[in-house]
């Protein structure tokens, strides 16, 4: 989670916004040793805020250029250091998903 969030350059108050989650709630998920922990339904909000943003997450296992689990962004994702990733999905009309 560290490492997407430093992907887009936000906080992680900003990650609880966008994934309509409490700022607690993102502190305890980074603070897990190992797999991120979570209920199912707050794992799937971050999940999607992330991929909303243009982070890909990369599972166990799964084909790429690297080696074990990690992010990078998804190929044509444009992010721009100047525009927080929230006013960018209002733009899109994507923030209305996480409501």
């Amino acid at each position: 989670m560290r490492a997407a969030r430093a992907l887009l350059g936000i906080d992680q108050q900003t990650l609880a916004d966008l994934a309509s989650v409490s700022l607690p709630t993102i502190q305890r998920m980074e603070a897990s040793e190992g797999n991120v922990r979570g209920v199912v339904d707050t794992l799937v909000k971050v999940v999607a805020a992330f991929e909303l943003a243009g982070v890909e997450l990369i599972a166990e296992n799964t084909v790429s250029i690297g080696h074990g689990r990690g992010v990078r962004l998804r190929v044509g994702a444009k992010v721009k250091a100047t525009e927080h990733p929230r006013s960018t999905m209002r733009k899109k009309g994507l923030l209305a998903r996480f409501k």
